[in-house]
C-alpha cells in the first residue's frame, strides 16, 4: 500500500502545468493511502496574489452534500428521524403534493402525489424536484422563485425558501426519478427543524468537531486564507465576488460549506474506516454503507447525458462508480463542487484523492480527469 514516489511526481508536474498555462490560479492536491498522505499546494490565492498553502480554505460547494447526508444519518441512528417516514410533519410545505403529468407539462397540469415524500427520497434525490433538464415550465418557475440549483446562497431564510418550494408542483412522483441538488437543501432544513438547531451548529457538533474539521463551516473569520473564485469567460478568468466571513441567509446543505484538504480528508477517512475516527465511532457501519453504495434502481437513474454518468449510481449524498470505464474502480464514491473542487475515495484501494481549486466549473474540467489519472497511476 502507499504510492510510488517517482510516479507521484507526475501529479505535481501536471498540476504545475495547469497553473503555468493560466488554467488554474491555484490548487491543493491531497492523496492518502495505507497511512501515507501527500498534500501539495500550487499557484496563488488570486492572480498575482499570495501563494496557496496547505491550509487554504476553499468553497467546496456540492462537496457539502455528503456531509449533510452524514448528519442526517446521525439523526436516524438516534431515532430523531426515520428514513421511510413522511417528512411532512417537520416540513408541512411538502404535504399534499401535486405532481406534473409530465416534466414538460404546464404548471397547472397536475395529479395528486401517489404517496408522501420521505427522508430516503431526499437522500437519493428522488423526491420529485431538482435540476429538471430542458427549457420547461417547472425549470423556469424554479429559477423565478430563486430555487434553481446553484452553489450561490439563495439569499432568503430557510422558512421562506421552503414556502416557495411548497408552492410548486413536483416534476416527478416521489421515488420515481433522480434529480440533482435540491434534495440536499431540503435535508438541511429538515434536520435543523428536527433538532431545533441552526444547520451550521448541527454540522459542527455532529461532524466537524468529532472529526477535528476546524476550518469547515458556512463562514470563516480567516478570510485571508480563502482564494478568489474565478469564472471562465471567453478564455479569461473573471473574479466572482463572494464574502466568506458573512453568515449566509440560507445555510445550504447542498453547497454552502468552506473547507480545507486536511478537513475533507478526515471526513473521507472516517467513511473508509467504517464510521470511526481515531478509534471513536462517529457513524455506524450500516450508515456508512448507505452513504457510500448505490441506492438507486435502474428506473430511477437519469439519461446518461444528464448530470449522472451512465456508469455511476447515487448513494446518500454522493455518486458511486458501478462499472469501470476508466481507472476508477467499482465502488469509488465522491462528488465535485461547482466552484472547482472534487474528491473521491475507493474502499478497495484504501484510497482518497482531493483536488481543491478556485476555477468555477463552466464547461469541461480536464484537470479533474488528469488529477484522477495521476492519482491512480501512482499507486504502489
Amino acid at each position: 500500500m502507499g504510492f510510488d514516489q517517482a510516479r507521484l511526481a507526475r501529479m505535481r508536474e501536471v498540476m504545475e502545468g495547469y497553473v503555468a498555462d493560466g488554467t488554474l490560479p491555484g490548487a491543493v492536491t491531497a492523496v492518502s493511502r495505507g497511512g501515507e498522505t501527500h498534500i501539495a499546494s500550487y499557484g496563488n490565492l488570486s492572480i498575482g496574489g499570495e501563494p496557496v498553502r496547505r491550509d487554504t480554505i476553499f468553497r467546496i460547494a456540492s462537496m457539502t452534500k455528503p456531509i449533510t447526508a452524514a448528519a442526517v444519518m446521525s439523526l436516524v441512528e438516534e431515532c430523531a428521524l426515520r428514513l421511510d417516514d413522511p417528512v411532512e410533519e417537520l416540513l408541512p410545505e411538502l404535504a399534499d403534493r401535486r405532481v406534473l403529468t409530465s416534466p414538460d407539462a404546464p404548471l397547472s397540469d397536475t395529479v395528486p402525489a401517489a404517496r408522501p415524500i420521505t427522508a430516503r427520497d431526499l437522500l437519493t434525490f428522488t423526491f420529485g424536484l431538482g435540476a429538471v433538464p430542458g427549457d420547461v415550465p417547472i425549470a423556469k418557475a424554479m429559477h423565478e422563485a430563486g430555487l434553481s440549483p446553484s452553489p450561490v446562497d439563495p439569499g432568503v431564510a430557510p422558512d421562506e425558501w421552503m414556502r416557495r418550494l411548497g408552492e410548486l408542483p413536483l416534476a416527478y412522483q416521489p421515488g420515481d426519478q433522480w434529480l440533482y441538488h435540491t434534495g440536499s437543501d431540503v435535508l438541511g432544513v429538515l434536520i435543523a427543524r428536527a433538532t431545533g438547531r441552526e444547520l451550521a451548529d448541527l454540522l459542527r457538533e455532529r461532524i466537524f468537531e468529532p472529526l477535528g474539521m476546524r476550518d469547515t463551516g458556512f463562514r470563516t473569520s480567516a478570510e485571508s486564507r480563502v482564494p478568489t473564485v474565478y469564472m471562465p469567460d471567453d478564455g479569461v478568468l473573471v473574479p466572482f465576488p463572494a464574502s466568506a466571513s458573512e453568515e449566509p441567509a440560507f445555510g445550504s446543505g447542498a453547497g454552502g460549506l468552506l473547507s480545507t484538504a486536511d478537513d475533507f480528508l478526515a471526513f473521507y477517512r472516517m467513511l473508509l474506516n467504517g464510521g470511526k475516527h481515531e478509534g471513536t465511532r462517529v457513524l455506524s457501519r450500516a450508515s456508512v454503507e448507505l452513504l457510500t453504495t448505490d441506492r438507486l434502481v435502474e428506473s430511477q437513474k437519469p439519461d446518461p447525458a444528464a448530470t449522472l454518468p451512465g456508469n455511476v449510481g447515487w448513494a446518500f449524498g454522493q455518486s458511486v462508480v458501478t462499472r469501470r470505464v476508466g481507472l476508477a474502480g467499482v465502488g469509488q464514491f465522491g462528488w465535485s463542487g461547482g466552484f472547482g473542487t472534487t474528491a473521491f475515495a475507493e474502499p478497495a484501494e484504501d484510497l482518497i484523492g482531493i483536488l481543491l481549486t478556485q476555477r468555477a466549473l463552466t464547461g469541461g474540467a480536464p484537470h479533474f480527469q488528469d488529477f484522477e489519472t495521476t492519482t491512480y497511476q501512482a499507486l504502489a
